[in-house]
């Protein structure tokens, strides 16, 4: 008995020498940030269970915005924004008789559009996100049960003729959500409309354009980027994959931020708050497997094995070619909209992009992610940027 019990306690005390030095192992090779350059951004919002992320980042953009150009923080409102922008995305799906996607999702665009042809009013007009169905936040389960099948019925109606009363059904399913957008709203002892409201921002939504890199259209030259939820159709300036990052780190460098739209389904993006663009051939030799193992690994052990490579682990060489053939084989995709806001080194040298996320203050770093320069060049769908904060040279090629 004595001997099992010695036993034993040697095998516990080796476990727990083995935990400990893989903790030790996490603890070394987690980064230590020195930030480069950080940019004023708003409060850390949470999109909760929604599907809302264009809207959520590109308000966060706007936001920067305003703050660069008069230092006036504002908290703007996404659900006008939402309420705007399902109603003419169900208009588009009824004038195609069905034949393209209505779903929550959305892009930079939708924001743009709404703010220049709708205005915008400030969060405090409109219910609190949730309220009106008991929530604390955003949750769209029950909403879009709702919503699609009633857009799916208008819009494949075997009728000869529709009359125009849907829209007034679904404008009370928009209102009964998300709220009824103000026609006039009081602020700071002042009375707006949206669009009076717009126009008091500060800013010329003339200023902003989107940036992708491909090459199934030439450069220098605009396309819609093919995504279902680009369903506006909005032009994106192309450019070559080292002027998009050119761009970017111009952008952060002269204080303005990039509402971002991407690729996070990617095993190197992590729920503590960092991506990286992994390398999975060398990872997997790190590991001491063959590539075989690695694909067999199970999605948490892929993870620990990066958490404890933390910022050794080793990235991709992101080029054009890549980045065209992963967005023709499906594996590029728009998955997610984020605030890209300042620029950090690790202590091995390593850059990363600061990036506010809208999953409230998640993570170990409260809502922001890091994520290194190779993951953005890597899956970068497209991004809004304000046209002045793009490099003179690059300006001149695109004719703006």
């Amino acid at each position: 008995m004595k001997q099992l019990f010695t036993l034993a306690l040697l095998t516990f005390m080796a476990i727990g020498a083995q935990a400990e030095e893989a903790k030790d192992s996490v603890k070394s090779n987690k980064p230590v940030f020195t930030i480069v350059k950080e940019n004023p951004i708003t409060s850390v919002k949470d999109q909760n269970r929604s599907g809302t992320c264009w809207d959520y980042s590109t308000i966060s953009f706007f936001e920067a915005e305003i703050l660069k150009a008069t230092g006036k923080e504002m908290d703007l409102c996404e659900s006008f924004v939402a309420n705007k922008t399902y109603m003419e995305r169900a208009t588009q799906v009824v004038r195609y008789h069905g034949d393209c996607q209505f779903s929550q999702g959305g892009s930079a665009e939708d924001v743009l559009s709404v703010l220049k042809n709708h205005g915008i009013c400030p969060e405090g007009a409109m219910p609190f996100p949730g309220s009106l169905y008991g929530d604390s936040l955003n949750n769209f389960n029950e909403f879009f049960s709702l919503m699609e099948p009633y857009v799916a019925a208008i819009a494949k109606s075997s009728a000869k003729k529709i009359s125009n009363q849907w829209k007034v059904g679904l404008q009370g399913i928009l209102d009964a959500y998300l709220g009824q957008c103000p026609e006039k709203f009081t602020y700071e002892g002042k009375e707006y409309t949206p669009k009076t409201f717009a126009a008091s921002l500060g800013l010329n939504f003339n200023d902003y354009v989107s940036i992708t890199s491909y090459t199934h259209h030439p450069f220098y030259t605009g396309f819609a980027v093919e995504v279902q939820d680009n369903w506006r159709f909005p032009l994106s300036y192309n450019v070559p994959i080292d002027e998009m990052m050119q761009i970017i780190d111009n952008a952060v460098m002269q204080g303005y931020t990039i509402a971002w739209g991407g690729d996070v389904s990617e095993e190197g993006f992590t729920r503590q708050g960092l991506a990286y663009a992994i390398d999975t051939k060398a990872t997997e030799s790190l590991a001491g497997s063959d590539m075989a193992k690695w694909l067999k690994m199970s999605a948490t052990k892929k993870h620990n094995l990066i958490d404890s490579l933390g910022c050794t682990v080793p990235e991709i060489v992101p080029t054009q070619e890549l980045r065209q053939q992963r967005f023709d084989n499906w594996e590029l995709t728009d998955d997610h909209g984020m605030l890209i806001y300042g620029i950090a080194k690790d202590q091995n040298g390593r850059e990363y992009y600061m990036v506010k996320n809208s999953w409230g203050e998640t993570g170990d770093y409260k809502g922001t992610w890091y994520m290194t320069k190779t993951f953005i060049a890597a899956n970068t769908m497209d991004y809004l940027v304000n046209k002045n904060a793009i490099p003179k040279q690059i300006r001149k090629k695109l004719g703006i």
